[in-house]
């Protein structure tokens, strides 16, 4: 996946690979596809000590068009909504103007050690609101 100088932007041209008998894109690399893009975005996240763990609680993508071999998709993450102890996503993922699918993801902050629901710490929580739309 390449960046594209914006953190919340990388793009990704379509391989074999993912490719299924009917030339289209496996559903399940819609997933893989945000998931690394959403990965590059949260590294640039604040460094804090004690961190939370970050879970999955929620994945839902809707599709729009099938992307196909060497299509070149741009995606680009969105911060949909910030809770106390959640933080929800859009990565939108596009060929050209088209969309082709958006995935949305929620990820919950936990403790670590129990996996208990923890909070935001107000340092990540007040550097994605810059990414509010």
């Amino acid at each position: 996946m390449a960046e594209t100088g914006r953190i919340d932007i990388s793009e990704v041209q379509v391989a074999y690979r993912d490719i299924d008998m009917h030339g289209y894109l496996h559903s399940h690399a819609y997933l893989a596809y945000a998931e690394t893009a959403l990965r590059q975005f949260w590294r640039h996240r604040p460094k804090i000590e004690e961190e939370p763990l970050f879970v999955v609680r929620k994945v839902e993508c809707g599709y729009h068009r099938g992307l196909q071999l060497d299509d070149l998709a741009r995606l680009t993450v969105r911060i949909d909504k910030i809770g106390g102890r959640s933080v929800g996503f859009n990565v939108l993922i596009e060929v050209g103007k088209e969309l082709a699918a958006d995935v949305e993801m929620t990820w919950m902050a936990a403790d670590p050690e129990s996996r208990e629901p923890a909070p935001l710490p107000e340092e990540i929580r007040d550097w994605l609101y810059q990414f509010l739309p």
